[in-house]
């Protein structure tokens, strides 16, 4: 009744975006979310504030492998 909600899948379009995590240099602040291939438009999904967040964001879209940009 009280208890956690299950983390429900959520689906991206993988033939036109790629999964993506943005990185501050200056701040270090993290952003996962995803680039579109053919615009190179980013879309932020989550702020990533540790460990623990970047699992939980592959885990809802079901990603295993993640990129980097600065």
């Amino acid at each position: 009744m009280f208890g956690r909600k299950k983390a429900v899948k959520k689906e991206y379009d993988r033939q036109n975006q790629k999964p993506v995590l943005h990185c501050s240099i200056c701040t270090g602040e993290t952003v996962a979310g995803f680039k579109d291939l053919r615009t190179g438009k980013f879309e932020e999904v989550m702020l990533i504030k540790g460990a623990k967040d970047l699992a939980e964001f592959k885990s809802l879209y079901g990603i295993e492998e993640i990129a980097k940009e600065y």
